[in-house]
């Protein structure tokens, strides 16, 4: 019998069954969501479900979960298009949740092909289309089932790139995005103990055989660390010491960002004068340009210690002119995405979301107002390199609508609103590490 202190650590550090005595995989569950809470009544969640054993076990775990509370769990199994059989082993995943009373939805990505850096390229597909699924279901949290063994092998794979201190607290129990909290409470649970618990209740599941290729860096590391444990090594513990500290410094450079910067929703920032933290200018820098990553350290020291007029990693570094005496963060022209369909729920430029109110408006395109920005100079305070940028609604390469100017030609465009919504939002859950 072990103590209650004894008996919370255990719950904390995510132990096997065959570890802690009378703590369960549901009741370990059960604290990793309420660290990751607090949720709405009745919540309503999404589990990514690619039909191996994590994810099917994350998905009865979380059936359970839900009920406990009146909410609800859908499954979302997503079905890459990479192999003959990917269709088939999504279908049998559909029918097996569906048995086990887990409503589960088929989305299929269909566009994938094989070549240079596929599974980067998968991944991000695959965020998309359950991001996608989950706002169109009005789902606010999606479940993703890594475990330990999964932040070991991350935290081999970021120790031979060379990763700095913060790339070695591995992946996040919370990611927020602009409409979404991706949640990850499996982080302390080893695999065998997701496998014994489907095995004790007879449920089947699918093996990967791409998780056996030792093309992949990933794969090759799981087959050379499968027979380490990562909680009786102590790595999971580490990399839960070194989330903590990632944790801090996020505080630390979301209360300079909230003192020092404001987001205009034309999409550019405004910081106010003198140096700023590295990391906040590389947060800074990231929004603005919409992009999946930040820039290096190397790229962002120089100009963080001496802030001055630059172009880096898709954005323009300006003196802020007639807004003050600091500087503005603006998206780089030439670095912006072609016109695409102006359809409802689409984000162009990685940054700007449509909304049409009245469905896809025929034959309208959204790009940059580009040339057209002298139309306005008159009738804004906004500087040429802003109002260059912002996004605007063409018919046939007719200028029809620029909402953030409230200009529109016709009732019909004025109703199409834009909302600022880059990849990574500059505020949201700092890193939350899993112990």
């Amino acid at each position: 019998m072990i103590g209650a202190r004894q008996e919370i650590i255990a719950i904390g550090r995510g132990r096997g069954s065959n570890t802690i005595g009378p703590v369960s995989l549901a009741t370990d569950i059960t604290a990793a969501m309420n660290r990751l809470g607090p949720f709405e009544p009745r919540p309503r969640l999404a589990v990514a479900v690619s039909g191996g054993a994590d994810s099917m076990a994350l998905a009865i775990l979380m059936r359970d979960w839900v009920r406990q509370r009146d909410g609800s769990a859908t499954a979302l199994v997503v079905d890459h298009g990479l192999r003959a059989a990917s269709a088939g082993e999504a279908r049998t995943t559909l029918e097996r949740l569906t048995g086990l009373g887990i409503p589960a939805v088929f989305l299929s990505i269909g566009t994938l092909t094989h070549g240079s850096a596929l599974a980067e390229r998968a991944r991000i597909a695959r965020y998309e289309i359950l991001g996608q699924a989950c706002r169109e279901a009005g789902i606010l949290h999606l479940l993703l089932g890594h475990h330990a063994a999964d932040q070991m092998e991350t935290l081999a794979m970021r120790m031979l790139r060379g990763s700095g201190p913060h790339g070695l607290a591995c992946m996040s129990a919370i990611r927020e995005t602009a409409s979404l909290r991706i949640l990850r409470p499996m982080l302390g649970i080893e695999p065998a103990q997701l496998k014994q618990f489907l095995t004790a209740r007879g449920v089947e599941w699918v093996e990967d055989p791409s998780n056996r290729d030792t093309r992949a860096l990933r794969s090759r590391l799981r087959q050379r660390l499968g027979a380490i444990s990562p909680n009786e090594t102590g790595l999971t513990l580490a990399i839960a010491t070194a989330g903590a500290s990632r944790a801090r410094d996020e505080a630390e450079t979301a209360a300079e960002l909230a003192h020092r910067a404001t987001i205009r929703p034309e999409g550019f920032a405004m910081v106010s004068a003198g140096p700023i933290g590295a990391a906040a200018l590389a947060r800074l820098v990231q929004t603005i340009g919409g992009s999946a990553y930040p820039p290096g350290p190397a790229q962002i020291a120089g100009l963080a210690a001496d802030p001055r007029p630059a172009t880096i990693a898709g954005v323009r570094i300006l003196p802020a002119g007639r807004f003050g005496n600091g500087m503005l963060i603006v998206r780089e022209e030439a670095a912006i995405a072609a016109p695409i369909e102006a359809s409802s729920g689409t984000v162009w430029d990685n940054r700007f979301r449509i909304h049409t109110p009245n469905g896809r408006p025929e034959g309208v395109q959204i790009g940059k107002l580009g040339s057209d920005a002298a139309r306005f100079r008159d009738g804004s305070d906004l500087p040429s390199a802003v109002l260059r940028t912002l996004p605007a609604l063409r018919f046939d390469k007719i200028l029809v609508a620029v909402p953030h100017l409230r200009y529109a030609s016709s009732d019909d465009v004025a109703r199409i609103t834009l909302m600022f919504a880059p990849r990574r939002p500059l505020g949201g859950a700092c890193f939350v590490p899993a112990i």
